[in-house]
């Protein structure tokens, strides 16, 4: 008994110690890491205002500072490990745990791949903030890009988070990158009217409409398809979504109710 209370201190002194020897690690860790995060914040204010002041595209300065930001942390992040000594020890650990190694790698794998994708979005800008734009069913206005994915606001007023990777991988249009927005939508009018007329009063009264372009693109009303007893009208106008005030959709309507009471 006398044996176990005596190793059983030795074991607490030992212990002691090693807790005194690591204290001070700790301690500095803590405060690289403090300082790292704050740091981190701090340019990426500092970045964000001046790359916007610089850059035309605010959603390419927006993610190159979050970018510095997460880079700055993450080096503080890997030099408190290094303080600690877990640098090493994770290295080894992950070195010689093959599975867990495959199955870290397989979970970490879309975060980089969506982070890759939003560097590449970021430099390539296939859109900007406030552009409306469709990949794959999701169609919405640009909101903002992060290293990991892009939001986008839906018509009916959805915030949707798409992954970068998924941008990249499937076809994206965009509707609004030039500023032009074209709209269409077909009239059945009667054969035997005078359809001829009809047609150019539609086309006046599109003209009319407050937001339609009438120079530079102006609205057209053509034949697009014939049937018994009906003839098929397609009109289409253009919006500039640079200069507009108001809704596109509110502008769609009401060139609808001006197309209607022409034709009714």
């Amino acid at each position: 008994m006398k044996q176990f209370i005596s190793d059983l201190k030795l074991e607490v002194v030992k212990y002691y110690d090693s807790m005194v020897g690591i204290t001070p690690k700790l301690i500095a860790a803590i405060l690289v890491l403090l300082f790292a995060w704050f740091l981190a914040r701090q340019i990426r204010r500092i970045s964000e205002r001046k790359l916007k002041r610089q850059m035309e595209d605010p959603l390419l300065a927006d993610f190159l500072s979050t970018l510095i930001r997460f880079t700055v942390f993450v080096t503080g992040l890997l030099l408190a490990l290094k303080i600690v000594g877990f640098g090493g020890i994770t290295a080894s650990i992950l070195a010689g745990a093959g599975i867990s190694a495959f199955i870290i790698g397989f979970a970490l794998r879309d975060i980089g791949e969506n982070f890759l994708a939003g560097i590449l979005m970021a430099f390539k800008r296939p859109f900007r903030v406030g552009d409306f734009v469709e990949t794959g069913a999701i169609k919405g206005k640009i909101i903002g890009l992060n290293i990991r994915d892009t939001q986008l606001k839906t018509p009916d007023g959805k915030d949707v988070y798409v992954p970068n990777a998924m941008i990249i991988k499937n076809p994206l249009i965009n509707y609004t990158i030039d500023g032009f927005l074209r709209y269409e939508f077909v009239v059945g009018l009667p054969s035997n009217s005078d359809y001829n007329s009809t047609m150019k009063a539609i086309e006046d009264a599109v003209l009319k409409v407050d937001g339609i372009i009438t120079k530079r693109r102006k609205p057209t009303v053509n034949i697009t398809g014939l049937s018994t007893g009906r003839v098929d009208v397609t009109v289409h106008f253009w919006i500039d979504t640079f200069t507009v005030k108001e809704e596109t959709e509110n502008i769609r309507s009401k060139v609808f109710a001006a197309v209607q009471n022409i034709i009714e």
